[in-house]
């Protein structure tokens, strides 16, 4: 395969990126402001459970967001200096990082995000939540902002088996992402599903076949993200006692290019890997390379003659189902 014509918008690489997507489809390269709604989590306010999932930081896994205490506007000017030596364009994506930024009424919502969307400079609206928290008033908000412009729901899946997720304190079945996919579809919206690899104790078979499912969820894109050890998570009481073991970087490597072999080639990869808060990682450190990291996938991609969707069609995982 090494010779075969990949498709022209993939620019080269084996994979569909997001770089490709928003090239081909908005014609620029677009860069992420990651920003702070001020919400919380109903798996750290006690309505499902204290402290979060066992993997989430302080800051609610975005430890890169804006100052929360600045209003929305303050934040994309403060996210834009951040980026500035990085990003010389004009348009950005909008993206509500930390925490569930659905986890509000809907009208807080759209004095939220209706004046984010209206921005000229912001061409996607991105947001990051739970999918137990997606309510019809919020389905039909986000139905609306669509109309504007586009809306990205990034969900946090992370895995689709039952007892990893009752040991991450998930705290929702596996039927309620189904339902979220399904209704934000209808209402027009991009869905994105992020899912961890070397979640403790899962297998290379269990990773695959959540990806697998994400794959024939009806989702636009997917988000590959290794698991890191954080200072102050369960997880990284977890690891200091032995309890379990970090993926090695052969290992991540293996697992994401035999995930995007699986992968339907339509669906756009969000991220292949993550670079941690260096200032909070504990494990594993090779993450903190994360450009060493995509380099590996892509060469290993080209020695193993592989590239996205190449056994989606012949794949077992595409049709797995939770009994």
């Amino acid at each position: 395969m090494e010779h075969q014509k990949l498709p022209p918008h993939w620019n080269g690489r084996r994979y569909y990126s997001l770089d490709s997507y928003l090239k081909e489809t908005f014609h620029e390269k677009l860069y992420k402001l990651s920003l702070d709604g001020g919400m919380t989590c109903p798996n750290r306010d006690g309505t499902l459970s204290y402290g979060g999932c066992i993997f989430c930081s302080r800051g609610g896994s975005g430890d890169f967001a804006a100052d929360r205490h600045l209003s929305a506007d303050e934040q994309i000017t403060q996210a834009k200096q951040a980026v500035s030596r990085k990003f010389t364009g004009n348009r950005y994506i909008a993206y509500f990082q930390a925490f569930t930024n659905t986890y509000a009424p809907a009208e807080v919502l759209r004095k939220l995000f209706l004046p984010v969307i209206q921005r000229d400079d912001i061409a996607v609206l991105s947001i990051a939540t739970r999918p137990d928290c997606l309510e019809k008033e919020k389905l039909v908000l986000l139905g609306q902002l669509s109309r504007i412009k586009p809306v990205w729901v990034e969900l946090g899946l992370q895995t689709i088996h039952p007892a990893t997720a009752e040991l991450i304190h998930r705290h929702y079945p596996l039927s309620c992402f189904d339902t979220a996919v399904s209704n934000l579809k209808q209402a027009g919206v991009n869905v994105i599903v992020h899912t961890i690899l070397g979640l403790p104790f899962e297998t290379h078979e269990q990773m695959l076949q959540t990806a697998g499912y994400v794959g024939e969820s009806g989702a636009d894109g997917i988000k590959l993200q290794l698991l890191h050890v954080l200072e102050d998570t369960p997880l990284a009481s977890m690891y200091r006692a032995g309890a379990f073991q970090t993926m090695t970087e052969e290992a991540y490597i293996t697992a994401v290019t035999d995930i995007l072999s699986i992968l339907p080639p339509h669906m756009v990869i969000h991220r292949l890997t993550g670079d941690g808060d260096r200032q909070h990682l504990i494990a594993p450190r090779w993450s903190g390379d994360k450009r060493h990291v995509l380099n590996a996938v892509s060469r290993t991609l080209r020695e193993r003659n592989l590239y996205q969707g190449i056994l989606y069609e012949e794949s077992s995982y595409k049709v797995y189902k939770i009994n």
